[in-house]
Order: C-alpha cells, then sequence, then structure tokens
C-alpha cells in the first residue's frame, strides 16, 4: 500500500526534525535529564513539526535505551508506539472528540498506572476545538496530574485558548521553516526517492509551502507525479500558478497603461484553466515586495529572492509611489475578498480591478487621490509642471500674426525668429536626485555618477544629462542605465520621453541655460 511521503519521511528522532533546533535543543536535555514537564503546549502554524514533536517526545519519556535524549526507535516501547498498539499512548483529535464526556473519560483514566510503558501520555490535537465545558473539566487534571501522566496539547490557533490552560503548561513556538531549510529537505528527499528536480523547482515549491514542512512535501509528491523531472514549469503548471516572471510583466502593464497586455494576462490565465484567485493572491505578493522595497533600507532581510530578483523586483517598484502602491494594495485586497463571492465572474471583477489601477480619475476614494496628489508633488518638485517655450512653429505662426495685422513683410520676421530660437536653450529639471535614485535601483556603485550630474529639458524637447566629466559619463553608460534613466525621468517628472530623446553628455561651459518659465497648472 503506498504510503504519503510526508508520512514516510516524517523524523523519528529530534534531531531529524527540521527549522526548530530551539524546541528540539530543550526537549532533548529535559528527557536526557529526567526533568520533562507534566504538561506541554505547542502551539504554531500547520505543518512546522508539533504532531511530530508529541509523537517524538511520547517515545523518548518512554524509551528503554534514549541516546542523547532522543528515542532509540528499536526498544520494543518504541516500537508499540511507533505501530501504534500502545494503549499507554493516547492521540485524540479535539476538533472530533471536543466534549465534556471526552475529557471526564481522559480524566477518570489518569488515576491508573500504565499497563506497560512508564508514562501514560495524551497527546491532544487542534485543542482549541475543545467546548468550553472541556476546558473546565481539564484544568484540574493539568494542574495536579498524577506523576506517571504527560499531557502534550498542539493547537494552531493559541489565541482560542484559555489563559488557565496557557498558564498550566510550558508552552512552545513553532515557527515557520525557512525557505532554504525546506529546500534543503527536499532535495534530501527527492534524492533518496529518486525525483529528479531542477534546485529553482524545489524553491518555487519551498515557498509555496509557506514555512509548513509537510505542504512542501505534499507539493513535492504531487509535482512528482508525472515521474517527469521537476521544472519551475511543471510546478507552476500543477499548483496554477502564473510564475513570477508573468506577474511582473502585469505589474508593468499596469505602470505603462498597457491596457491589451493587461486583457491579454486575464485571457491567458482563463484559458489555461488557471484559478483566477490564485493569480491575484501572487499578484498581491508582488505588490507587498514592493511595498517592503520602498519602505525599508535593509529590504533582503524581509524578502525571500534570489539577488537577480530583489534586482528586477527594484526597477520594477521604482516605477510607482508609495502612495500608488497603498493605493493598488487596497484595490487587490478589496478585489479578492469580491472574488471569493463572485463565481464565474472573476475575470470581470479582475479586469475591472486592472483597469482602476491604472487610471485613477476611475476612483475617487481617499487612496486614490493620494496616489494622484503624490504624483502632481513629483512633477512640481521636478519642474516638469513648468510651462515650456514655444516651439519655432509656434513662434513663428505668432509674430506672422502680428506682421500681417502692422502690414509687415512676413519672410523677413521668419527670418529673424529663426535667428532667435535656432539655438539650443536648456531648462533645469528639478528633482533629480529622485530620478537618479530610482534609475539606480540601489545600485550605489553608479547612484554617485548619476547624483553628480544635472539634468536639463531642451527646447528641442529632448532630455539632456550632463556629467562634470567624461570618467563620470562613462561609468553609467557601462552600466547600461538609459532605459532606467529615460523611466524614471517619465516616472517622476511626468514625462513621456522616448526612445532617442535622452542624450547623456559633459558640461562644456558652452550651454545656454535659461531660467523656469512660469507654472502652467
Amino acid at each position: 500500500m503506498h504510503q504519503a511521503l510526508y508520512r514516510k519521511w516524517r523524523p523519528q528522532t529530534f534531531d531529524e526534525v527540521c527549522g526548530q533546533e530551539h524546541i528540539t535543543s530543550i526537549l532533548k536535555y529535559e528527557t536526557a535529564n529526567s526533568k520533562f514537564s507534566h504538561a506541554y503546549l505547542f502551539c504554531g502554524s500547520r505543518g512546522t513539526g508539533k504532531t511530530t514533536c508529541a509523537k517524538i517526545l511520547a517515545k523518548a519519556v518512554n524509551c528503554e535505551a534514549p541516546i542523547n535524549g532522543s528515542p532509540c526507535n528499536k526498544c520494543p516501547s518504541c516500537i508499540s508506539i511507533d505501530a501504534g498498539t500502545a494503549t499507554d499512548v493516547l492521540e485524540m483529535d479535539a476538533a472530533s472528540n471536543n466534549g465534556v464526556d471526552n475529557i471526564r473519560d481522559i480524566r477518570d483514566e489518569v488515576v491508573y498506572s500504565p499497563s506497560a510503558l512508564k508514562y501514560r501520555v495524551y497527546i491532544v490535537d487542534e485543542v482549541h476545538m475543545l467546548s468550553g465545558s472541556a476546558f473546565n473539566a481539564l484544568l484540574k487534571t493539568l494542574e495536579e496530574p498524577p506523576a506517571h501522566v504527560v499531557f502534550i496539547l498542539a493547537t494552531t490557533e493559541l489565541h482560542k485558548l484559555p489563559s488557565t490552560i496557557i498558564s498550566r503548561c510550558q508552552r512552545f513556538d513553532f515557527r515557520r521553516i525557512a525557505t532554504q531549510v525546506l529546500c534543503d529537505r527536499l532535495a534530501h528527499i527527492s534524492d533518496r526517492e529518486g525525483i529528479e528536480y531542477d534546485t529553482e523547482a524545489l524553491r518555487i515549491i519551498a515557498k509555496l509551502a509557506q514555512g509548513g514542512m509537510r505542504d512542501a512535501i505534499s507539493l513535492l509528491e504531487l509535482c512528482a507525479g508525472t515521474r517527469n523531472k521537476i521544472t519551475p514549469e511543471i510546478v507552476d503548471e500543477t499548483v496554477g500558478s502564473g510564475g513570477r516572471e508573468n506577474i511582473e510583466q502585469t505589474v508593468k502593464a499596469i505602470a505603462n497603461l498597457d491596457f491589451d497586455a493587461i486583457f491579454s494576462t486575464i485571457e491567458s490565465v482563463v484559458r489555461s484553466s488557471r484559478d483566477i484567485a490564485v493569480f491575484w493572491q501572487e499578484l498581491i505578493s508582488y505588490y507587498r515586495d514592493m511595498l517592503v522595497i520602498k519602505t525599508t533600507s535593509e529590504a533582503d532581510r524581509y524578502l525571500d529572492l534570489t539577488e537577480n530578483e530583489s534586482e528586477r523586483l527594484r526597477k520594477t517598484s521604482a516605477l510607482f509611489t508609495k502612495e500608488t502602491l497603498l493605493y493598488h494594495c487596497r484595490v487587490l485586497d478589496e478585489t479578492l475578498y469580491n472574488m471569493q463571492k463572485a463565481g464565474s465572474a472573476k475575470r470581470m471583477i479582475a479586469e475591472m480591478a486592472l483597469i482602476k489601477m491604472c487610471d485613477t480619475t476611475l476612483d475617487t476614494s481617499v487612496d486614490a487621490l493620494l496616489s494622484r496628489i503624490s504624483k502632481l508633488e513629483n512633477a512640481v518638485a521636478s519642474g516638469s509642471a513648468y510651462r515650456v517655450r514655444p516651439t519655432l512653429e509656434e513662434s513663428v505662426t505668432d509674430k506672422t500674426e502680428k506682421v500681417e495685422k502692422s502690414n509687415a513683410p512676413v519672410k523677413d520676421i521668419q527670418q529673424t525668429d529663426a535667428s532667435d530660437v535656432s539655438e539650443l536653450t536648456l531648462k533645469p529639471l528639478r528633482g533629480w536626485n529622485e530620478m537618479a535614485e530610482r534609475a539606480a535601483a540601489g545600485d550605489g556603485s553608479v547612484l554617485g555618477f548619476l547624483k553628480i550630474a544635472k539634468a536639463f529639458r531642451g527646447s528641442d524637447g529632448r532630455v539632456y544629462i550632463k556629467f562634470p566629466n567624461d570618467f563620470a559619463k562613462s561609468m553609467v553608460q557601462k552600466a547600461n542605465l538609459s532605459d532606467s534613466i529615460r523611466a524614471a525621468v517619465n516616472m517622476t517628472a511626468g514625462m513621456n520621453i522616448g526612445d532617442g530623446e535622452l542624450e547623456l553628455g559633459v558640461v562644456d561651459g558652452n550651454e545656454n541655460i535659461s531660467d523656469l518659465d512660469e507654472f502652467d497648472i
């Protein structure tokens, strides 16, 4: 009979438990020195090792030949507990045995000595499901149990337990297991089971498990069901995920107001039979990562990403202000809630939300207004809200009309005006430091060179970045930042310069730099 991998590879000693060393080290010491408590409380999210440690502890306190506080798994006591034939070890699921009568049965039994083992052990899983009267019946027994009884309570929802129960137990908080620890365990299991895999695929599985070992191993077995090599594509297809790269393209489409790309993304999700809600949760997760990048100087501490993913995330987050990200997060959260009630209308709800995220004028909420205000503030600070000088055609047309009114020769005026405006005039572009930081995307090696430069808007409509020397210019050119600089200028200054409209140069002292014109609001 087939046995699920998470059961087959369940740890049998404290040393095999992954990611909970702060707990297993204490349990090993207590059992090795016979100083264990009469009642334990194991709390934490699902799949982090609570029940596993409870079973190991039950064997350790009864083992006839323990090894450094862990069970030997060879003596009759360990074997009977593993086989589930030990009558002195009772495992109870409080979700289905939550009445006061069930606890009264335990209270009546504890007075009797163990029939075969040294200690009678009661493992109560999901203890928060007990009724109020059942908790009351358990209180006295937990406070003063017989010397031969050990209680181990496990729960995923500590806040639902009465404080009187918590105070009577030795409490251990099980942490979510780190992604790298999960990856290492998955690789170990895969090697033993003969499963071929890509390391990146295991990392995706580990991230999807969200710190739960059981979920990670179950996903591994699911992806290995085809008996083909586990690749990132297989993981995305099996789980129904769109992949981080597709999410990134969707976010860029929102920033660039690319409605065709947005509708195409939703269309591909629907056609592939993936759940739009899963795609939406990944989009929310990506926005969370961008907010971390935007709001903290030590983002890598809080992001579970590779170096390449972090670099790409920084460039994408530079396309938005913090206010816009917060507004988008609110829309995403509300949309996910609406999807849960929408049934077959999920596609329409998703498309409407993405359109709303592209155009803040469609939303009159406070978050949407703050997003619009932040863009205006950036535009004013950068000087892009100033009126540009008239073009040559506009100037000639204006003066021609004046000449016609005065009966003066038009040809002479056109020649005079052309000579007036033929020389390139540069206007300082405000907010350059912020643009430089966005363009550098956290790369300190080029940020310094960008900040010593100056940005100008030319009378020809182009943007000129002037460096104090050729070396500074060459360092920025080597980093291939032209597209990033252009995107930063467009985002911060509210401009729309395209390819070929940005020029990197060196200050030569002959530039014709003019003062800014009045506001055009």
